[in-house]
């Protein structure tokens, strides 16, 4: 029976590697802490002194080890933390779904415009969409996160849905990974369609959220946003 010989140092390097990505990551969950709670307290304020919640749900995430090796080889970038953390911002995501569109960029202005909240980058996607119809209202943050060590600003991506856009994105994504990217044109046409008919629908159910509450359409334009 042969034995196998253990580089222990390998090993040791190895585990060394680990950790650090470990920690690595930890500071982008933390990070996306700091933003649900951020939108946790703005849902809190409006249910309690508005009697509203514009806010329908919130799913967070942190990319897979496997997910952010593979974009550090789709950028062709250096696979060290420091480059990782300037080139990559969407390590940490939180997707906010509201009810309508006034609120998508209600809830954008106050949680942008917090004073430890900084903006890096805005694609405002509903009013210029995708080719596809893909609509939505993504921003990368930096929020601040306090450490034993000392404070460091990590980056997260915030999405900003309406209920409609949600399911829409929702279905195309599990069309694009059954057909792996090569969806075909039937289903895309059909698909545009759709994304039409979803954002009818948007503007339907505002209008009767307006007409139910005795709101005028001035009181909930959105405001300006400006790509940063």
């Amino acid at each position: 029976m042969s034995t196998v010989s253990v580089d222990e140092q390998a090993i040791a390097e190895a585990k060394d590697l680990r950790d650090q990505f470990q920690r690595f990551l930890r500071e982008y969950e933390f990070g996306m802490r700091e933003v649900e709670t951020k939108i946790s307290i703005l849902r809190d304020e409006f249910t309690h002194n508005h009697a509203y919640n514009p806010i329908e749900h919130v799913k967070s995430r942190i990319k897979t080890p496997d997910s952010i090796v593979e974009k550090v080889a789709r950028k062709g970038i250096e696979p060290d933390f420091d480059t990782i953390r300037a080139e990559i911002t969407d390590i940490a995501g939180v997707r906010v779904t509201c009810s309508f569109v006034a609120d998508v960029y209600r809830l954008f202005d106050l949680l942008t415009q917090q004073d430890d909240v900084t903006i890096r980058l805005v694609k405002d996607y509903i009013a210029d969409p995708k080719p596809n119809g893909y609509k939505s209202l993504h921003t990368i943050i930096e929020v601040p996160v306090f450490l034993s060590t000392g404070p460091i600003a990590v980056p997260v991506e915030v999405q900003f849905r309406t209920i409609a856009m949600d399911f829409w994105a929702s279905l195309e994504h599990k069309i694009h990974y059954k057909f792996q990217g090569q969806i075909p044109g039937h289903l895309v046409d059909s698909l545009t369609e759709a994304a039409d008919a979803a954002s009818e629908l948007d503007v339907r159910m505002e209008r009767l959220h307006r007409e139910a509450h005795g709101v005028r359409p001035r009181e909930l334009a959105p405001p300006r946003v400006i790509s940063v």
